[in-house]
């Protein structure tokens, strides 16, 4: 969806390394994430007070190659090396598809994945996976564990503005960011955390660096580059051409296109979110998130098999912990690739 924007780009945010720079591992040896490239973090401290989603100050930045070695990290962190057992991971379903699959593909002694963060009961302490927006149904969460031993994350990949409207500057003790869902530039692989606990951001650290000694210095001088375009068009002059303006007008459009086509059909439903107002854009919208988690209604009780039927290709919800009448599509394809799934969509009967 976001390449149109950056092809009018043009050369605003070409970057040219010459074979001899960035060769060795360290970044700034004096730094505790030694391999955090200086403009990389300068930027993403700007970004973040440019837009106002989150707090900065008094926070260390882990880059690890984009939120999922992040999360590793972090559950790495975060797991007590001496108990019994290893902690329970836990998040709210619906949630991230990918969640359980991390946590549990390397049968780790420190962690193991335990399920619904809404029917764990066990007592001690576990991780609670935070995700807000969360993905796949897009509405704003909190904790929801009620226990006394929790240690949260907090993945924040979709609190931007294109997605969300931005209330406050999140301000809790571990959170994920990542270029490829407030970019688009998935193929740069790079993601950052804001830790406040420095032993945490420390134990962060060394596993990205025990994991891949590091990451790619090149992506992280490309990232650099593009959030100092962002964070220039957000405030200079022409900041009705911004990345995020264009961003929110191709979002609005989407999901009104979507609404209509799931009005059209007759079979399907979307949920509503309420208005909020936007600090950074001044205005009053509806969330519209990265995905539309859509509902097969009537006797269709596999929504995924069925819009495979219908040449519509989706995620289907036993992924994500519920029911399989429930499918997350994206919203962020190519413009053609999307006009034709809602005119497929809309198509669709009984």
């Amino acid at each position: 969806m976001y390449e149109s924007y950056w092809q009018k780009k043009g050369d605003e945010t070409t970057v040219v390394i010459p074979g001899w720079q960035f060769m060795s591992y360290f970044s700034d040896a004096t730094r505790l994430c030694w391999f955090l490239e200086p403009e990389f973090a300068k930027q993403i401290v700007r970004l973040h007070n440019v837009v106002g989603n989150a707090v900065t100050e008094n926070r260390h930045i882990v880059v690890g190659t984009g939120s999922t070695q992040l999360f590793q990290a972090a559950l790495y962190a975060l797991s007590p090396c001496a108990e019994a057992e290893p902690i329970s991971v836990v998040s709210a379903a619906p949630y991230y598809s990918s969640y359980p699959l991390i946590t549990d593909c390397l049968k780790s002694r420190l962690y193991k994945w335990a399920g619904d963060a809404r029917s764990f009961s066990k007592n001690g302490p576990y991780i609670e996976l935070v995700t807000s927006p969360n993905n796949p149904d897009g509405f704003a969460r909190r904790s929801v564990v009620n226990g006394s031993e929790g240690i949260l994350i907090h993945d924040l990949a979709y609190y931007w503005p294109q997605y969300t409207p931005i209330s406050s500057p999140a301000n809790y003790d571990l959170m994920l960011f990542t270029v490829s869902k407030s970019t688009g530039h998935a193929g740069m692989r790079i993601g950052w955390a804001l830790v406040k606990d420095e032993d945490v951001a420390r134990k962060m650290t060394k596993y990205i660096e025990i994991n891949t000694i590091g990451v790619s210095k090149d992506s992280q001088v490309r990232a650099a580059k593009v959030l100092k375009v962002i964070s220039d068009n957000s405030e200079g002059p022409n900041e009705g051409d911004s990345f995020f303006e264009f961003s929110y007008r191709v979002m609005a459009k989407r999901w009104k296109q979507l609404r209509e086509a799931v009005q059209q059909s007759g079979l399907f439903s979307v949920s509503d979110f309420p208005p909020q107002l936007c600090m950074f854009l001044n205005r009053v919208f509806e969330p519209q998130p990265a995905f539309a988690w859509i509902k097969c209604e009537g006797d269709i009780e596999d929504c995924e098999s069925f819009l495979r039927g219908k040449k519509i290709l989706t995620r289907g919800g036993k992924h994500f912990g519920v029911n399989p009448n429930y499918v997350r599509i994206s919203m962020l394809d190519r413009d053609k690739n999307y006009e034709t799934f809602v005119r497929r969509l809309s198509t669709i009967r009984s």
